[in-house]
């Protein structure tokens, strides 16, 4: 009886086979995933912050094809990377993770195990935001791996970061971390050009999971970065508040005690100078890597996908942190590169990080598993006008949910201390979510449209939390629309 790993080798390589017909088949590309921490979809200067300098996103815009409404779903709690984490792994929605948006091992296939399955040498380093057992199971090498959230400031924050060296059998025991002398980013950088080095004349493809714990805070740039950005050069956001105007329900959540209250203009633009001088920093480790493929013959035939875990208030509505469904801190950056992809176009179909899964594995002549969720963007690559979806639903902890339209309208609900709320944004007209129209009479019928949209977007993305129960739009709109929500 064949193995599963060989079953699963001679379905892909039968499939590549077929893609190109009477052609000797191709060799099955690799597949490189970049991920960055909290970092917001405007922090890009080829796709239009022109007060920001990130010269190797922006060479891999010019290389691929960047979306430019990029999503992630929201989170159960207000470590929103754990789930950002496993809805890119995993091809899950976050509300059929585990409860607290974990990766159930047993239950969910990851990327990386398609991959190994397929004969791949499989690859991670950075951060690790998982379960362990999770970490185990999906990767048959490694190096500079950190199991946490954030590099603390009392414990060597990202200058001399906690890590453990790769140990094939799976043990972590806390006595085998070891402290890097490097700043974070250039210790995962260095672990994954040596894995890029030890490829090079390997006749395997390669799965590499880069995920790097910058521009996450403790926000310290080094030299030459921090100095590149100051308060009296960028702007404040267009959205700047000192405070939120109203409860949250998480004004008090710990990235919204980094700044005192009020926000002052001069405190957010010290805090947004770092921000931009870590998300630089990380930038040149991307450059390294990008530069090892290039110098080892591996950048043509390498499917490259950068994106952002998730985004950032840093000074917009009076927030800080990313517990919250503003544009600012669920949209993130994403770009695709690599073989079949089109160089340097921008898609803005609207787009979850659990679409990622089923798109590489399609890139890549890989049969997604059935656990997988999401939706491959191939289509959308191949032709910008391919239908996609037509609403993105969020969500936070209990407090908060949020309907966006493809056509950019967006209602936010809050319930907080028994308290309902509703906000309602024109996207088109106002990006920055600056004018509530939700009071408005002139878009009452347009506040009980999106209303009937989140109540079908709830039922379709299996939320626990029962909306049903509040106040809402005509059932008949609602079952009319309720259909087209999962597409």
């Amino acid at each position: 009886m064949k193995s599963a790993s060989a079953v699963a080798t001679f379905v892909i390589l039968t499939v590549l086979s077929a893609c190109v017909g009477d052609r000797e088949p191709e060799s099955p590309p690799n597949v490189l995933i970049l991920f960055t921490d909290d970092q917001r979809h405007n922090t890009i200067a080829a796709l239009g912050n022109q007060e920001i300098r990130t010269p190797n996103m922006d060479r891999l815009a010019s290389m691929g094809t960047a979306f430019t409404r990029a999503f992630v779903m929201g989170g159960h709690h207000g470590a929103i990377c754990a789930p950002s984490r496993a809805m890119l792994l995993t091809g899950r929605r976050l509300f059929d993770l585990h409860e607290t948006g974990d990766i159930i091992p047993d239950r969910h296939t990851m990327m990386p195990n398609v991959f190994a399955d397929a004969g791949y040498a499989t690859f991670a380093t950075g951060k690790w935001h998982n379960n362990r057992s999770a970490f185990v199971r999906a990767f048959r090498e490694g190096g500079n791996v950190f199991f946490g959230g954030m590099h603390q400031l009392r414990v060597g924050g990202h200058e001399a970061p906690w890590l453990y060296h790769f140990d094939p059998e799976g043990h972590y025991p806390d006595s085998t971390k070891w402290q890097g002398d490097k700043f974070s980013s250039e210790l995962y950088a260095d672990a994954a050009i040596a894995f890029l080095d030890r490829q090079r004349d390997s006749d395997r493809p390669f799965f590499a999971y880069v995920a790097f714990t910058s521009p996450h805070d403790p926000r310290t740039p080094p030299s030459p970065y921090r100095e590149w950005y100051s308060a009296d050069s960028i702007s404040l956001p267009p959205n700047y508040l000192p405070d939120h105007p109203f409860d949250n329900g998480e004004l008090h959540v710990r990235d919204e005690g980094l700044l005192p209250h009020p926000r002052t203009e001069q405190a957010v633009l010290e805090e947004l100078a770092a921000y931009y001088g870590m998300i630089s920093e990380v930038d040149a480790q991307i450059g390294r890597i990008l530069d090892a493929l290039e110098i080892n013959g591996q950048l043509e035939s390498t499917i490259i996908v950068f994106a952002g875990d998730n985004g950032l208030a840093v000074g917009s509505h009076g927030l800080l942190g990313k517990q919250n469904l503003y544009e600012h801190s669920v949209r993130v950056p994403l770009i695709l590169a690599g073989p079949d992809i089109p160089r340097g176009e921008t898609r803005d179909a609207l787009t979850y990080l659990f679409d990622i899964f089923p798109t590489v594995a399609e890139l890549a002549g890989a049969p997604a598993p059935a656990t997988v969720q999401g939706q491959s963007l191939l289509p959308v690559i191949r032709d910008a006008n391919s239908p996609a979806r037509e609403l993105a639903y969020f969500a936070y902890r209990d407090l908060q949910r949020a309907v966006r339209t493809e056509d950019d309208w967006k209602l936010i609900r809050y319930n907080v201390t028994e308290e309902q709320r509703t906000q309602l944004f024109n996207l088109g007209e106002d990006p920055n979510e600056t004018r509530d129209l939700a009071d408005e009479p002139a878009f009452s019928d347009r506040r009980e449209q999106l209303e009937a949209l989140l109540l079908a977007a709830s039922a379709s993305y299996h939320d626990p939390l029962d909306l049903s129960a509040h106040p809402g739009a005509e059932s008949t709109y609602l079952s009319r629309m309720a259909f087209r929500v999962g597409r």
